[in-house]
């Protein structure tokens, strides 16, 4: 070999040699073409104990010698991004309930994640770190069951029904964590698991005892869905103890089930507080130490802590003194972090941008008119039409003065109900109206406080003064976040806490209203709220009612497009509207045996599921593929739909189960629901695949089990039930018989 060649060689070798050094150098975890799981464990196992406990609050700090930059777990996002200055503002989770549509529902969680995205990029600070309220991690949606109306985070949810509650909520995370293989869009984190559902006021230290049955057959089952079928990263666990455990210190719940069972993969964040109140609120255990160490022992991962100027020192301190106490292996904290880590490297803040593919949303990507339009869309599907009286709706004619009355009106608080954004455009019922009607002379006055006297003395004379100038009046009455909401201190007539104690209308609103209606000008009442509403006496006097919930930054253009006749009604209800509380059992019992559609005997006001149109539809020729049904097997059931009517409209087919002679099955159970849209005259066929869960009753022992028997099945429009003086609802019944035993995996 010449003088030249070997030359070359030694070159080359050497070049070889310090590019292999150079890449031995490189951590695993700045590398991203290694798998995710080897650069977690890279990365936690160079951090030294107060590093991982620094990590372990919802305010993780930067640890500059590694490169991992300060993070802010902590994002809300129920019904749009809240708390970050203008957002999109969708209607309040329950309205998104009542569109009883699941891809519409979707939508509005891609675009919600989308949002996240924008506002994340947007104040992201040089060295990587983020701001409260404006990371990838979101702490929603709200799946505990609303089993009672008196509670004030009521309309955070779903509503009552575990299964529309599954399937609402799966939409809701599917949209928000994105369709990519190897990137979420953000994380969603459904909470708060479980049982959680008021009152608020003993909230931190209540022992909820749930029977088996109560717990399979309605708690638990939107949180198994959302975790098997839609891959949700993280859970929340809640402030209450459930039979004798605090949930965040509750192994049953998070071992057994949440990671045993359902196989979860992601990291359990606590409820703000909720690591102290093991210690204080629960007295579970005698010092705060033993408290984080029961509760990361038991599955929790992360602390949220409350108040955040003094808890999170305090809790992330308890930790590492766990740890030096002998009482919490270290080994727990790493797992702890490897679930975390796992969260951020999914998420692609360790990687270039180039390489993940949200990264495309720009900061201006919020609050944009395409969203808006989103906004308008889900508030016009989620008002339900509660009444009509000889068809006053839409209006037939122009009105040359109509007087907007009531509290709710003009107040941008009954648009965006609680953990909320910003609207930039908000549009109120007052504002909505005048757009619209711009050939009609609108004058409005509050007529009253939502739960006690008005600012102004003469309120009501003045209220009373524009209806008697009035050609129509539209009375916007109801609740507000400021009344009913999440551990308030609210004390009013009717309201205690953020509960109520009530469910009638607020007595200064029933008195105006009544006062209204007996000055003989045509009535249109629209309810705002985030739960049901006991209101008899319009029910029987005001012609037209509308539940238009907390509508969201549209809102009021939304509620004039339905009186207007714009846009058909379709929404139904998530919820029970019961006529008083003496219908049902106390507040603290979470026994759901006389609650719900499910279980309710009595009449309600306006049941589950229930929806007017200014359309009319018929069903017929249903069709079910196999009478006979293996307890293993599905079933397919189709049935014609066809409006039958001159006006074009949505229609929620709705399919529900009764199991005849079963021992503690529900009365009957929504297992299958599909908004269409009809052209007049216009026939679809809906088709339903019900699965064996779908089939499936829950024993007292809490097995989940499919018994044999008749099954009878009835699709329409709501339940096959109606009462006197509501509008029969259409709907076809059929039946078939499951043969066999199965029990299913819980």
């Amino acid at each position: 070999m010449n003088t030249k060649k070997i030359a070359i060689f030694i070159s080359l070798l050497l070049f070889s040699i310090v590019l292999q050094a150079q890449t031995q150098e490189e951590p695993a975890y700045k590398n991203p073409k290694l798998p995710i799981e080897q650069r977690v464990n890279d990365l936690v196992k160079r951090m030294t104990l107060k590093e991982k406990v620094s990590q372990l609050g919802h305010t993780a700090d930067a640890i500059p010698r590694l490169g991992v930059p300060q993070y802010d777990w902590w994002s809300e996002g129920l019904h749009g991004v809240a708390a970050a200055g203008n957002a999109t503002v969708f209607p309040q989770a329950i309205g998104l309930a009542a569109m009883f549509d699941e891809p519409l529902m979707h939508q509005v969680a891609d675009v919600t994640s989308t949002e996240f995205r924008a506002k994340y990029v947007d104040k992201l600070h040089p060295d990587g770190s983020s701001d409260w309220f404006r990371g990838l991690t979101v702490w929603s949606p709200n799946i505990n069951i609303f089993r009672d109306p008196r509670w004030g985070r009521g309309q955070e949810t779903y509503g009552e029904d575990p299964y529309l509650t599954s399937r609402i909520g799966l939409a809701f995370v599917t949209g928000l964590q994105g369709d990519d293989p190897k990137y979420l869009k953000v994380v969603s984190t459904p909470k708060h698991f479980a049982v959680h559902s008021g009152p608020e006021s003993t909230r931190h230290q209540a022992d909820v005892i749930v029977s088996k049955h109560d717990m399979e057959d309605t708690y638990f089952p939107a949180f198994r869905t959302l975790v098997m079928q839609g891959k949700a990263d993280s859970v929340m666990c809640a402030y209450n103890a459930v039979n004798g455990q605090p949930a965040c210190a509750n192994d049953n719940l998070l071992m057994q089930h949440l990671r045993g069972d359902w196989g979860f993969q992601g990291y359990v964040v606590s409820d703000c507080g909720a690591v102290k109140d093991v210690f204080q609120g629960h007295h579970y255990t005698k010092t705060i130490e033993e408290a984080a160490a029961d509760s990361f022992k038991a599955g929790t991962d992360l602390v949220c802590a409350w108040p955040v100027d003094t808890r999170v020192k305090y809790e992330k301190d308890a930790l590492e003194a766990a740890v030096e106490k002998g009482i919490l292996k270290e080994s727990v904290l790493d797992e702890a972090l490897r679930r975390l880590f796992t969260a951020r490297f999914r998420l692609g803040m360790f990687d270039p941008p180039a390489m993940v593919p949200w990264s495309k949303i720009t900061a201006a990507d919020y609050d944009t008119k395409e969203h808006r339009q989103l906004s308008l869309k889900a508030a016009r599907e989620a008002i339900v039409l509660l009444k009509n009286e000889n068809g006053f709706l839409p209006l037939k004619k122009t009105y040359g003065t109509i007087a907007v009355i009531g509290p709710d009106a003009d107040n941008v608080d009954a648009l965006t109900g609680n953990y909320n954004g910003t609207p930039s455009k908000p549009q109120t019922v007052l504002t909505g109206i005048k757009s619209r009607f711009k050939d009609s002379n609108v004058i409005y006055a509050p007529g009253a406080g939502l739960a006690g006297p008005a600012e102004n003395p003469k309120a009501e004379d003045e209220a009373l003064e524009a209806v008697r100038k009035s050609d129509l009046v539209i009375a916007v009455l109801g609740l507000s976040p400021k009344i009913e909401g999440e551990e308030m201190k609210i004390e009013a007539d009717g309201f205690s806490g953020g509960d109520r104690t009530k469910i009638e209308l607020p007595p200064p609103q029933e008195k105006l209203l009544e006062r209204i209606y007996a000055e003989g000008k045509p009535v249109i009442l629209v309810l705002m709220s985030g739960s049901a509403i006991a209101a008899n006496w319009a029910d029987q006097k005001v012609p037209a009612i509308l539940e238009a919930w907390y509508p969201g930054g549209e809102g009021g253009n939304a509620v004039a497009d339905i009186i207007a006749g714009d846009y058909n009604p379709a929404g139904r209800l998530p919820v029970t509207f019961y006529k008083s509380l003496e219908q049902l059992p106390p507040f603290d019992d979470y026994s759901m045996a006389k609650r719900t559609y499910r279980y309710f005997n009595g009449e309600p006001l306006y049941p589950f599921g229930y929806g007017l149109s200014y359309a009319t539809f018929a069903y017929k020729n249903p069709k079910i593929a196999q009478i006979k049904v293996d307890a293993n097997g599905t079933v397919s059931i189709s049935v014609e739909v066809t409006n039958t009517s001159k006006v074009a409209g949505d229609e929620v087919a709705q399919l529900y189960l009764t199991h005849v002679a079963v021992a503690g099955a529900p009365i009957r159970s929504l297992q299958g629901f599909r908004r269409v849209h009809l052209e007049p005259g216009e026939t679809t066929i809906v088709d339903f695949k019900l699965e064996n869960r779908q089939l499936s009753i829950v024993e007292a022992s809490g097995t989940r089990r499919v018994v044999p028997g008749e099954v009878k099945v009835w699709i329409g429009g709501g339940q096959p039930v109606s009462r006197t003086g509501l509008p029969k609802t259409a709907g076809v019944e059929t039946q078939f018989t499951i043969v066999g035993n199965s029990v299913l995996p819980e």
